[in-house]
């Protein structure tokens, strides 16, 4: 009959993990705890950005504190307003295109304090 491993050597070695000083990836222990503000305490920049995206102009809305749930869902909405693609990072909203009106007026009707950044 064959050898039966351990119960120690059928656990992957990420399982085990107590400490890491470099962590290299996100979980929920290692996640930073993000207060969910209402939009009304939150102040947000809204700027157009070409550069490290090939000549291509996207809408930047950054400065939000917000869960990464709630951070999507914004995304989607914003995207869908304005007919186009985009994506949420860390703290910032990326949509494609120059939009930056149509964002300013959408996120002063939600309760933020938007304002236009940059040139």
């Amino acid at each position: 009959m064959g050898k039966q491993k351990s119960s120690r050597a059928n656990q992957s070695s990420g399982d085990r993990l107590a400490y890491s000083e470099f962590a290299t990836e996100r979980t929920a222990a290692t996640a930073r705890g993000v207060a969910d503000l209402p939009p009304q305490k939150q102040s947000v920049k809204v700027m157009v950005s070409r550069k490290g995206r090939g000549g291509k102009t996207v809408t930047l809305i950054s400065g939000f504190q917000h869960k990464p749930e709630t951070l999507k869902a914004l995304a989607k909405k914003l995207k869908a307003q304005c007919g186009t693609g985009g994506t949420a990072k860390d703290d910032t909203i990326e949509i494609q295109g120059d939009h930056a009106a149509t964002l300013l007026e959408s996120l002063q009707k939600a309760g933020y304090t938007a304002k236009r950044s940059g040139g």
